[in-house]
């Protein structure tokens, strides 16, 4: 990757990670995906105090097919493991993309009677802000606060995932498209796009 790309990179990497403050919430709604380590932070998290309850959602997606188990059940499964009781654990394993997983949950706490005031997301670092810009859209109640985090990672290193530079930078470009024309389509709230990034 020569050296104009890789500055284009980090330019679309730093744009799409936001950054929060992170508080104390209700539930930490952690997305499924290929990266256990976006697990391994939400236990952090709780761990931390940050919040009493994980939800794990994810069924399988483009890139967890051959798993033996979704994407949520891996991921409570890994949160067991560094010792997070099974009751503070609930897991959605039928959501596909990130809207159903924001749909997904939210119904399965409505019929706990668990929704939430204040939430706090957990993704891959490079989806932090599709993902809150897609909850702030697809959460059914408006009177929520959310918070969106990810592996401390940087873009440097994010490649030892087993995805290459190359390959995360094309996924980053869908995700920045996503960002400009999803909100057109009612899927995501509007995100403002600095023109370095677009460029």
């Amino acid at each position: 990757m020569d050296q104009q790309v890789d500055t284009s990179a980090q330019l679309v990497w730093s744009y799409m990670k936001m950054n929060h403050h992170l508080r104390p919430a209700d539930v930490i709604l952690v997305c499924g995906s290929n990266d256990i380590r976006v697990a391994e932070r939400a236990v952090e998290l709780f761990h931390s105090g940050l919040a009493p309850t994980l939800v794990f959602s994810g069924g399988r997606g483009n890139f967890t097919t051959d798993w033996e188990e979704t994407e949520a059940e891996k991921f409570a499964a890994k949160a067991i493991d560094m010792g997070v009781p099974e009751a503070a654990i609930l897991v959605e394993n039928e959501s596909s993309n990130t809207g159903e997983n924001i749909k997904f949950s939210y119904n399965m706490l409505q019929i706990r009677k668990m929704l939430p005031r204040t939430v706090i997301l957990v993704q891959k670092p490079f989806m932090e802000r599709r993902t809150y810009a897609t909850f702030m859209k697809q959460w059914p109640d408006c009177d929520v606060t959310a918070m969106v985090t990810s592996p401390n990672i940087e873009f440097e290193d994010y490649h030892h995932s087993g995805l290459n530079k190359v390959e995360i930078m094309h996924t980053m470009v869908g995700d920045l498209q996503r960002i400009m024309e999803y909100p057109k389509l009612g899927f995501q709230i509007d995100q403002y796009v600095p023109e370095d990034v677009i460029a």
